[in-house]
Formats: structure tokens, C-alpha cells, sequence
């Protein structure tokens, strides 16, 4: 692979790191080995295992845009809950806000005052009128599908390839060699997913339209920007293009801004200037509390309105969930989006986006590795590959496992977390120049061990 690092040394300096880390981490060890006992594989979640580590660091506490594990050592975090704490860890105002409500009552069925003003500064925000509530971004794309193809009468949905949308059954599917099928370790699908969906290239226009002109897709939901199997940016023309033909064809569009909300307050739906009928988002939205919700157009809102009236009940239709919209959840978006994820933090966490890749790219220049970097406002990472991959397939074939766990495991014993699966960083209205200055030095460090 054309990435100027020979694999020998790569293998003697990732065993000499796998080595401090079991000698820095003793007491993550000890709780890995104990939870054994009870829990699947020694974690909460089986993806907690597959850090850079032979087991993952246990957290003792975190606070701002650092934590620190049980063994006591401090990190700068980049990763962030992949998103999920974007906000900060325990930022005061959500803290404030959280333990208000949770002594006034954490959940009722019935709506709070919260739920009015959080609507309205979604609409501010995002520009879509109508909005609704629920716990994870995937049960706002799972409802947003199932709504489509209600108001439709379209059996299929349309995504792209190594697309991220949660854990939602349609969209666990990828193209190899040519052919559409169930991504590979996609559990226990309950049917195939090419029944449910067609799935094309990213950036690929021709691909899309052939798709749509079958004329059985409800919906096309999109991140604005493939995130999950690295930051792949649309081309220019791209977005209009989606945009043009699902209109033609009658199909909805569903921009997912669960992670491209780093582009701004209002997503890349705002900073783009997009024009979608849904808008589904989740995890940053409520400081860490589960929270998400998906917005609807005027013309979708009458249309699905309309079809719910004409149902003789709405409570087992797939779409609810008894703790969704809960008043708990509700006071910490309101106080997320009034005082932690405001215009004003975004303006300084973009500016540290950009401070983070110019470090790496200074270092990328100054060892000759022919290794890319990519942004999107305040999140960034780099590639192992000189040219950005344009499409979910280039970005998988980019990937270097062998490589990706030595710089995570090196920045790790060295105070930084990186988002894990590929080598993302993400800001916070906490993250200081510091923060991102000590990233620099370290992947600087490490490129130069890299190369001899």
C-alpha cells in the first residue's frame, strides 16, 4: 500500500506501544477482567472492545473536552462520544438544567413547555417547520422511512454506499464488486437488505438517477457528507443534483445531520444551503442525555398528518417509544442549544477544526507522507491516502487497519483519544488551542518515528 511506511517497523513500534499501554492502564485491565464475568465480551457494548488497546480505557470522570480513567491519567479528548458529547462533558448549564428537571419529574407522556421552545429553535436552525421527538438518531431515521413510505406508497428507500445512519435495518447494506448486499457484519439482518433498498455510489449522479427511475423509492436518505467510513465531501453540483432528481422522481429527501452537524448551528442543511423534506438528528442535541428528533416540511407535515388521522390508532404503528419526547430530555436540548451549542461556539470550535488540520497537515508536508486531510467545520481527520476518496467504496479500500491502530494507540499513551474505526477529531465549546497545539506535536512525533 502507497503510504512510505515500512510494515516491519510499523509491527516492532506497535508492540513496543501495546506494551506501555498494559504497563500505564492496570486497573483498566483489572475492571475489563471482572466485567467478564457479566458482561458480553468484558464491555456495555460489543464495539467498546475494538479500541486501539487489547482492552478498552475505563473512565473514572470527564469534564469539558479532557478525562480522566481509573488509573488516573488525564486525556484530551477528541473523540468525544463520537460525537454524543460534542457539547463538552458535563457543561454547567445542561448539568443545571438536567438536575432541575430530573427533581420536577423525568418523564410524563405529556408535552412540556420545553418541547414548544425546542421546536421553534429547530426551525430556526435547520429552516423545517414541523418537528417530533425520540431518544437516538436511529429511531428518527427509522421513523422518518416509515413515514415516507406511508405518505408514498414506496416500498423501498435508497442510500449510499457505506452510508452511517445508526442501527436502522434498511441502510446496513454496501456494494462489493458491483454488487449490492448486507455490509459485511451486519447481525442478524431479519430480511435482506436489497429488498428494502437500493444503494449507489456517493458523488456518483448517473448511478443516482438509474436508481430513482424505477419509481418505487420513498425516500433517499443522505448524510450530507459520508462520516463513518471517513469524511468524504460531496462534489461540487452534487447536492443539487439529489436534490433535482428526487423531485422529479417523487421521492423525498432525508438529510441525516447526526454528525454533520459540525458544520454549523444549523448543520450542513444551513451552511450549504440544502433543501430537504426531512431533517433527522440525535446524539449532541441534549449534552450526553439521550435526544434526538427528525423535522418535516409544511407539504410532508399535512401529507403525514392527514395519513395519521386516518388510522384507527397511532400507538403500535412503529413510530413512538413510551420515553420519547420526555421532559427530562427536553430540558437538557433547551438548555444545549440556548447556552452550550450556540452560534457563537461554533464560530470557535470551526476555527479549531481548521488549527487541528493545518497542524497535521504541517507534519504531513514536513515527512513527505503522501497522506491527506479532510474537514468539514469542526471536525477533521486524515487519510492514508494522497487523494480524498470521492465515494463510500474508495474510502473502504483506503482503509488501513494495521496502520489506523498504531496512530491511535500511539496518541492514546501519549494523552489524546481519537475517534475509533477510522481517525476522526472533533471539537467542543471546551476544546482550547492547548488542547489542539498538544495533538499536533504528538502526530508530528509520531510521523517522524513513522518514517525513521
Amino acid at each position: 500500500m502507497p503510504n512510505a511506511v515500512d510494515r516491519t517497523r510499523l509491527r516492532d513500534l506497535t508492540e513496543r506501544e501495546l506494551a506501555r499501554f498494559e504497563q500505564d492502564h492496570p486497573r483498566s485491565r483489572e475492571l475489563f477482567e471482572r466485567a467478564k464475568a457479566n458482561l458480553l465480551a468484558g464491555v456495555p457494548m460489543p464495539w467498546m472492545s475494538e479500541w486501539a488497546g487489547p482492552y478498552p480505557v475505563f473512565v473514572a470522570e470527564a469534564e469539558g473536552a479532557r478525562f480522566t480513567d481509573v488509573d488516573g491519567r488525564e486525556y484530551v479528548d477528541l473523540c468525544l462520544g463520537d460525537t454524543g458529547a460534542m457539547t463538552g462533558h458535563a457543561p454547567k448549564e445542561a448539568v443545571e438544567a438536567i438536575a432541575e428537571q430530573a427533581a420536577k419529574g423525568i418523564t410524563h407522556m405529556l408535552p412540556t413547555e420545553d418541547a414548544a421552545w425546542v421546536g421553534a429553535e429547530m426551525r430556526r436552525r435547520f429552516g423545517l417547520p414541523f418537528w417530533q421527538f425520540c431518544l437516538t438518531a436511529t429511531d428518527a431515521n427509522r421513523f422518518t422511512i416509515r413515514l415516507a413510505r406511508a405518505i408514498t406508497v414506496r416500498p423501498k428507500i435508497l442510500v449510499f454506499n457505506y452510508c452511517y445512519h445508526g442501527s436502522v435495518d434498511e441502510t446496513i447494506l454496501t456494494i462489493e464488486g458491483g454488487v449490492p448486499g448486507p455490509r459485511p457484519g451486519n447481525v442478524g439482518a431479519p430480511v435482506d437488505p436489497t429488498q428494502t433498498t437500493r444503494v449507489v455510489e456517493f458523488n456518483d449522479v448517473e448511478a443516482l438517477e438509474a436508481a430513482l427511475a424505477h419509481e418505487d423509492v420513498a425516500c433517499v436518505l443522505a448524510e450530507p457528507a459520508l462520516t463513518n467510513i471517513g469524511i468524504v465531501l460531496p462534489e461540487p453540483g452534487y447536492h443539487d443534483a439529489l436534490r433535482r432528481l428526487t423531485r422529479d422522481h417523487g421521492t423525498y429527501l432525508v438529510i441525516d445531520e447526526t454528525h454533520t452537524i459540525c458544520a454549523g448551528p444549523g448543520g450542513a442543511t444551513r451552511a450549504w444551503g440544502l433543501d430537504p423534506d426531512f431533517v433527522t438528528i440525535g446524539k449532541p442535541l441534549a449534552s450526553g442525555v439521550p435526544a434526538a428528533c427528525y423535522g418535516m416540511s409544511a407539504e410532508v407535515a399535512e401529507r403525514t398528518d392527514t395519513f395519521m388521522r386516518s388510522l384507527p390508532t397511532t400507538d403500535v404503528g412503529g413510530i413512538g417509544g413510551t420515553l420519547s419526547g420526555n421532559a427530562l430530555s427536553l430540558a437538557a436540548m433547551r438548555a444545549t442549544l440556548d447556552h452550550v451549542l450556540t452560534d457563537e461556539a461554533f464560530e470557535r470550535m470551526i476555527a479549531l477544526g481548521e488549527r487541528w488540520a493545518d497542524g497535521v497537515k504541517a507534519s504531513i508536508e514536513r515527512h513527505a507522507l503522501p497522506w491527506e486531510v479532510q474537514r468539514i467545520g469542526c471536525r477533521a481527520e486524515y487519510w492514508f491516502a494522497p487523494t480524498p476518496p470521492r465515494n463510500g467504496g474508495e474510502a473502504a479500500a483506503a482503509d488501513d487497519h494495521e496502520l489506523a491502530r498504531f496512530t491511535h494507540l500511539y496518541a492514546l499513551n501519549r494523552g489524546i483519544l481519537l475517534t475509533p474505526f477510522h481517525n476522526m477529531a472533533l471539537m467542543s465549546p471546551a476544546t482550547t488551542e492547548a488542547d489542539v497545539d498538544a495533538h499536533s506535536v504528538v502526530f508530528d512525533e509520531m510521523a517522524a518515528e513513522l518514517v525513521g
